[in-house]
């Protein structure tokens, strides 16, 4: 993405709970802004996030907005 484009967003949601899954990706759930199951989050479009979100996708659903 360039400087000056308008910066794309993510919605994610946590559909399955975090409890007992590993301290890593407990922290990737927790740092895309998720607290609880069914809680969402809109993210912005980075390199950064988007491996956060590849890391725990399993326990994720992914819209584009």
């Amino acid at each position: 993405m360039k400087t000056g484009e308008p910066s794309r967003k993510i919605k994610v949601t946590l559909k399955k709970s975090v409890h007992g899954r590993l301290a890593s990706h407990r922290a990737c759930a927790r740092g895309l802004g998720l607290r609880r199951m069914h809680h969402s989050a809109v993210v912005e479009d980075t390199p950064c996030t988007r491996g956060m979100i590849n890391k725990v996708a399993y326990l994720l659903e992914v819209e584009e907005l």
